[in-house]
């Protein structure tokens, strides 16, 4: 492969990429199959491929975990401004100054915020944590309307009386499906953290060089 090829200069990001689309595609196949198992159970019209792609049950397991990884990465960029972990390959340096805290400055190959400057600028600054922000937003407002909705169909069947948005905001089912997501989401990013002080992966920008001290942060 060339490494002047587009490929090769986005390889990384078309791979994961990728393993995402492929990971949807089985999670929306067994999903289909999973929930069409349990409407027979109860007696209950089998869904086809579009139905179930707008259904609760599709929309809440999507959006929980896209939530939980966008909010993971908003926190991780935030918090790594200010905290540090001695060691870590995931942490700034303790004493020494880095380039990511340097007040930029325009040049002809900066993005066109740092040229213009002003209020520009000051949002491109923080662009990477707001983009997560929304996403995060967008992910969570669908996550509850999947749940929602999912939650609802199932108390039709069973003929009970559908909720309100407004009372199931307050449900533990929601809460439960966020928060056993995001503690997932903290414990690999601690795992990284930490175990990066003392492992190696040669190669790897998530990794310190292979001789360098465990006690060292580079």
């Amino acid at each position: 492969m060339l490494k002047t090829s587009f490929v090769y200069r986005n390889s990384l990001g078309i791979v994961l990429l990728i393993l995402m689309i492929l990971c949807l595609v089985g999670q929306f196949f067994t999903g289909f199959t999973t929930e069409n198992k349990e409407l027979v159970k109860l007696g209950q019209p089998l869904l086809n491929f579009a139905e179930y792609f707008q259904s609760g049950h599709f929309i809440q397991a999507t959006f929980e975990n896209w939530e939980s990884e966008f909010l993971q990465m908003m926190l991780y960029v935030l918090l790594t401004i200010s905290l540090r972990q001695k060691g870590s390959s995931e942490s700034k340096s303790l004493t020494e100054p880095e380039d990511v805290d340097k007040k930029p400055q325009p040049h002809p190959n900066a993005p066109w915020p740092v040229r213009k400057g002003g209020i520009y600028l000051k949002i491109y600054q923080h662009s990477l944590s707001l983009a997560f922000a929304i996403l995060f937003l967008i992910s969570f407002i669908l996550h509850f309307y999947g749940s929602f909705k999912d939650e609802n169909t199932e108390k039709i069947i069973k003929g009970e009386m559908p909720l309100r948005w407004y009372d199931y905001l307050s449900e533990s089912r929601f809460w439960f499906e966020s928060l056993q997501n995001w503690q997932s989401e903290f414990l690999a990013v601690f795992s990284l953290v930490v175990l990066s002080i003392w492992l190696r992966e040669k190669g790897s920008p998530e990794s310190k060089p292979v001789d360098m001290a465990n006690d060292e942060t580079p």
